[in-house]
C-alpha cells in the first residue's frame, strides 16, 4: 500500500514543533503519568508519529504496542528509539490499525493526532474498532486539536489554524478535510466515561486537548443506558 507519509514524514518533528512549540509533544504525554499507567499495563498506540508517548509510556514499565501503516512514520520512530539513552521495549507493528483485533486486550489505547487524518465516516470506523480493543474498565485517550470554545472571533481563529494544518496534510497526503471532532463527546456517546481533560495553549489560544476516559463494564453502560432513557421520558 501506499505510503502516504513518504515525503512529508521525514519533516513530521520539525512541522509539529513549528506549528505548536513543545504543546503537541506535552498533549500527546498528557495521560502518560505514574497515577494512569503501571508497569506490565498493555498499551496500543495507534499512529507512530515523533514516539514521543510510545518513550513516555515505555519509561513507566507498560508493554507498549505501536501500530504504523506507514513505512516512513515508522523509521522516524526507530530514530527517535536509537536517540534514546535506554533501551525501550516497544512492539512496533507495520500494518493497517482494523488488522489489529486483539479485542479488549490493552489497559489503555492512545490515539493521539490520530483520527483526524480520516473522513468523519471512516473516523467513526477506527474509534469503534479501538474503543472494542481496550479492555473493559481500561482507559482510552486522545490527544488532538481542541474542539472551538470562547466566543465567535475565537472559535473563527481556532478553526482557521485547524485548517490550515488540514490543507497541509491533504496537499502532502491526502488526508481528509472536514471540521474539528468533538472528540469529548464522541467518546461520551461510545460509552466512555470521561476522566480528564488537559488543555493545551499556543498562540494565546487553546489549540490542543488531551481526553482520557474509561471504557464501562457491561453492567454501567446499562446502567447509564437506563438513565439516559429515565431523562429523555421526564424531559
Amino acid at each position: 500500500m501506499k505510503d502516504k507519509y513518504k515525503y512529508i514524514g521525514p519533516l513530521y518533528d520539525f512541522l509539529s514543533s513549528i506549528y505548536g512549540g513543545e504543546s503537541i509533544h506535552n498533549c500527546k504525554r498528557a495521560m502518560l503519568t505514574s497515577e494512569n499507567v503501571k508497569a506490565g499495563d498493555k498499551i496500543l498506540i495507534a499512529g507512530a508519529g515523533h514516539g514521543k508517548d510510545a518513550i513516555r509510556a515505555a519509561e513507566l514499565g507498560a508493554d507498549v504496542t505501536v501500530v504504523d501503516l506507514s513505512e516512513t512514520m515508522l523509521i522516524k520512530l526507530q530514530q527517535a528509539f536509537d536517540k534514546h539513552p535506554k533501551d525501550l521495549k516497544v512492539n512496533v507493528v507495520h500494518a493497517d490499525i482494523l488488522k489489529v483485533e486483539e479485542y479488549e486486550h490493552y489497559d489503555m489505547v492512545i490515539a493521539n493526532f490520530f483520527l483526524n487524518v480520516f473522513d468523519a465516516d471512516f473516523m467513526e470506523t477506527i474509534l469503534n474498532h479501538l474503543i472494542k480493543c481496550t479492555k473493559k474498565g481500561g482507559k482510552f485517550v486522545i490527544g488532538d486539536f481542541a474542539f472551538p470554545s470562547g466566543n465567535p472571533v475565537s472559535k473563527t481563529i481556532q478553526k482557521g489554524y485547524w485548517y490550515t494544518a488540514a490543507l497541509i496534510f491533504y496537499f502532502t497526503s491526502d488526508n481528509a478535510i472536514h471540521e474539528i471532532y468533538n472528540y469529548t463527546e464522541l467518546m461520551k456517546s461510545k460509552g466512555i466515561e470521561i476522566d480528564d481533560t488537559k488543555h493545551y495553549r499556543y498562540l494565546g489560544m487553546n489549540c490542543y486537548t488531551s481526553v482520557m476516559g474509561t471504557k464501562l463494564v457491561a453492567s454501567d453502560l446499562a446502567t447509564t443506558s437506563s438513565t439516559k432513557k429515565t431523562e429523555e421520558a421526564t424531559a
